[in-house]
Order: structure tokens, then C-alpha cells, then sequence
């Protein structure tokens, strides 16, 4: 026979289990045993929070140049690998305006209008959603 302790919700019993025939038996429920103690922890003094300097996760760069009337937004979520055209540049329909890595895919985010670039609101390595403004044409 073997006597083991087992502790269920905090209350701990006393269970002895009998080694042999290979048939299961039921052993009468033994009166549970009190639970040991448990300690309260002292708190500990934390340090007051130190303020941490301004800085977005990701930040936004400001629009460079003023926004245009075409806006080219994200069709998905991802993140910008590059940015291939500068404010004042004109460009074509089709035109590849920024690569977008979504799912592990490059995508060519293109112009879907002739224009002029008048704003590009993302950098490289900035993560845009659904439906951000990615640049403006005029």
C-alpha cells in the first residue's frame, strides 16, 4: 500500500492506494485534512513611475507638402517596405506608388489616377490598416 497526500481546491486529503489484483476498488472517502497556511506576502514599495520620453510605437510622419483631392489608401493591413515616388513627382495610372507587405506577400500599391504627388503620409517600416491614407495626388 502506498499513502499519498493530494490537495484539491486548498484542502488537502489523504489518499492510500493498494497495489495488486488489476481490479479496480473503491476506497471509503477519508474526513479531509486541514490545508496548510498560507503566507500573506508584504507588499514591497514600488518606486514611483519615472515618466517615459513622448515616442509613438509607430509614428506617423507628417504629410509632406499639402494633402491633394486623390486620396491612394491601404487596401489591407501590413506593413510599408518602401515609398517609390516624392512629393511634386507626377504621376501615371498604374503608376507604383508603394510596396506594402501584407501576409507575407509584397503588394504594388499604384496610382489610380494621373496626377501630381502632393502628400506621401507613410515612411518605410510604418504599419498602415485597412483604409490609411498612404499618399494624395493632385
Amino acid at each position: 500500500m502506498k499513502t499519498y497526500t493530494i490537495t484539491v481546491n486548498g484542502v488537502a486529503y489523504e489518499v492510500t492506494v493498494q497495489e495488486g489484483s488489476g481490479a479496480p476498488q473503491v476506497a471509503p472517502t477519508p474526513a479531509p485534512v486541514a490545508p496548510a497556511p498560507v503566507p500573506t506576502p508584504t507588499p514591497t514599495p514600488t518606486p514611483a513611475p519615472t515618466p517615459a520620453p513622448a515616442q509613438a510605437a509607430n509614428p506617423a510622419p507628417a504629410p509632406a507638402g499639402s494633402q491633394g483631392s486623390i486620396e491612394i489608401e491601404s487596401p489591407m493591413p501590413g506593413k510599408i517596405l518602401s515609398v517609390a515616388v516624392q512629393v511634386g513627382q507626377t504621376v501615371k495610372r498604374g503608376d507604383v506608388v508603394a510596396i506594402l507587405e501584407a501576409m507575407k506577400m509584397e503588394n504594388e500599391i499604384v496610382a489610380a489616377e494621373e496626377g501630381t504627388v502632393a502628400s506621401i503620409n507613410v515612411s518605410a517600416g510604418q504599419m498602415v490598416e485597412s483604409g490609411d491614407i498612404i499618399a494624395t495626388l493632385n
